[in-house]
């Protein structure tokens, strides 16, 4: 399985929580997210993400900003992706099994690590 993750300031934290797990189940991870906390744009990282999964390059995408909403917002501008804003266990079950999303928009400033 290939994953791509991208991430704006908010949400470094949780993506490298999020690739340590994926790889230490295999899964193959393609980084376009900021390594830091600087301010960006999300847009610049959530346009490649959704491009790769629009084109099939990788089979699911996970996106991380503050709200979850932007990111959201701006992969689903693409066709054939289908991002869902999740931020318990439960919607993200029925944001894959009903509606068949294939990103994950997760919103770092609501949720917390384990």
């Amino acid at each position: 399985m290939k994953i791509a993750i991208g991430n704006d300031h908010a949400g470094t934290a949780y993506k490298l929580a999020i690739i340590g797990l994926l790889k230490s189940l295999q899964v193959e991870v393609i980084n376009y997210g900021t390594d830091g906390t600087d301010s960006v744009d999300y847009p610049d990282f959530a346009h490649p993400v959704a491009l790769d999964v629009e084109e099939g390059n990788v089979d699911f995408g996970i996106l991380i900003c503050g709200s979850g909403n932007g990111a959201c917002m701006t992969a689903n501008k693409q066709q054939n992706v289908r991002a869902a804003l999740c931020w318990t266990k439960e919607i993200t079950k029925l944001a894959r099994e009903h509606n068949d999303a294939n990103i994950l928009s997760l919103p770092a400033r609501y949720i917390a690590l384990p």
